[in-house]
């Protein structure tokens, strides 16, 4: 084996490594956004479950293109499509997934019986 080989097949991997992580990313992004009702949603101002359902189911769908589609371009794991999908999971999970678990909680964990104490 040359050096080039070896070096496709290190690059090739990687590029399969960080597919996989961000699919699980993208999985775990759709299937939160499934368990929650869709009314947390709106009482904490997140747009609509069904809006979330599409961002996310969309985000997977890419991440499955690019799992499948190998190396860089447009659907790649580092193409301008993944990149976007990453993204799009990764704001669900950092902004509205903590918005929304709270809401179905029934809000701050600091609320008493007659209100927040």
């Amino acid at each position: 084996m040359d050096g080039r080989a070896l070096i496709y097949y290190v690059e090739t991997g990687i590029y399969f490594l960080l597919a996989l992580v961000a699919l699980a990313l993208e999985v775990w992004a759709f299937f939160d956004c499934l368990r929650h009702k869709a009314n947390a949603f709106e009482a904490v101002s997140k747009r609509t479950k069904t809006f979330w359902l599409a961002v996310t189911g969309g985000a997977l769908a890419v991440g499955l293109l690019s799992l499948l589609g190998g190396g860089g371009g447009l659907l790649g794991p580092l193409g301008l499509f993944g990149l976007v999908a990453v993204t799009a999971a990764s704001v669900y999970l950092a902004d509205v997934r903590p918005a929304v678990k709270d809401a179905g909680r029934g809000g701050s964990r600091n609320m008493g019986p007659y209100g927040p104490w």
